[in-house]
């Protein structure tokens, strides 16, 4: 037993070297999961910055809303103060000739 014992001890003091072209292998798969995250991060950021734009472009997008609903506001208090004034009718608007209704 104890022959047995030694043996192992001395199996497991002998040290194993990979060859180049495993060591190889090995450090090309570490560098591929560098890229990798290395690409995941900029891909992150890229999304980052297009939700940014995205939410600047909503908030446009509904100022703009808001602003068309004032244009058609202030069309119809127009339209509101020239049938009052002129009555109903047709307006031409590249003479500004009106045609009054019968």
């Amino acid at each position: 037993m104890a022959e047995e014992a030694k043996k192992v001890e001395v199996e497991e003091s002998k040290e194993l070297k990979f060859t180049d072209d495993e060591l190889q292998s090995l450090q090309g798969l570490q560098t591929s999961y560098q890229e990798k995250q290395a690409v995941l991060g900029q891909l992150s950021v890229q999304r980052i910055l297009l939700n940014q734009q995205l939410d600047a472009l909503e908030t446009r997008t509904i100022e703009v809303e808001t602003e068309y609903q004032a244009v058609q506001q202030e069309e119809r208090d127009i339209v509101k103060t020239l049938n009052d004034k002129y009555g109903a009718g047709q307006l031409d608007p590249t003479t500004g000739v009106f045609t009054p209704s019968t």
